[in-house]
């Protein structure tokens, strides 16, 4: 879920000035915790949140993921822009059960380290933020031109989670970006989470058997295109 001026939004491509309130099958509001409660019912245990007011440099919508936590009951994975470790512990008081570390507003690379050291591997997931396969990054750093070589630096510091993230995917329909997400899988020893493009139950089905170990999925599934019986007759739900 994507959340945008204190609304659940439809993100499209990343083009963010472009986003509207969300439209779903599932639910007739675009109030968060509405559409998380939703989510809930249909037997999802886990929700990512990204929170873009705090990403674009806004206030960070704390209280909403303490609400949603407290009255859906699903985990929450949220990436709010997150640079320094008192945030992150801001978040974890609101009951944020994962803090995403993503690649768009990371200043330094080592406040991933300083990040596992405060919460833990399991509590820390970084996101390898790309568009169109080029890491969107505000590190000056070579290693981000190529994203392996990143990825398998982020392995080395000790991070056991990563969401390769195509914002140019997001909403798109095309299809996840398969050639970087193989080779992610054949060099890494870690979690692989994938988010950006996700057409239906076919892809999905393609995703589990590539070994990924998550997916985050809005559009089709907000849209109709994968329905929550599929997900539970292909065993993705449930």
């Amino acid at each position: 879920m994507d959340v945008l001026n204190g609304v659940a939004v439809h993100a499209v491509r990343g083009r963010r000035k472009e986003y509207q309130p969300l439209k779903s099958l599932l639910c007739s509001s675009a109030d968060p915790v509405d559409v998380a409660k939703a989510i809930a019912a249909l037997g999802f245990s886990e929700m990512y949140v990204a929170d873009l007011d705090a990403i674009m440099g806004g206030r960070t919508n704390f209280s909403l993921f303490r609400q949603i936590a407290d009255e859906t009951g699903l985990e929450l994975m949220v990436d709010a822009g997150v640079a320094n470790i008192e945030r992150a512990r801001k978040m974890v008081k609101n009951h944020v059960a994962k803090i995403v570390v993503g690649t768009e507003t990371l200043q330094n690379v080592d406040f991933i380290e300083e990040t596992i050291e405060a919460f833990g591997k399991d509590r820390v997931v970084v996101s390898l933020d790309m568009v169109d396969g080029k890491v969107l990054s505000k590190l000056n750093d070579a290693m981000c031109v190529q994203p392996l070589v990143l990825l398998r630096t982020f392995q080395e510091m000790g991070v056991n989670q990563v969401i390769l993230l195509d914002l140019a995917r997001v909403g798109s329909g095309e299809g996840v970006n398969l050639p970087v997400l193989k080779q992610a899988l054949a060099c890494l020893s870690i979690k692989v989470f994938v988010g950006g493009g996700v057409r239906d139950i076919k892809d999905l089905v393609t995703l589990k058997n590539l070994g990924v170990s998550g997916v985050l999925l809005a559009t089709a599934l907000h849209s109709g295109r994968i329905l929550p019986e599929a997900l539970k007759r292909e065993r993705l739900l449930g």
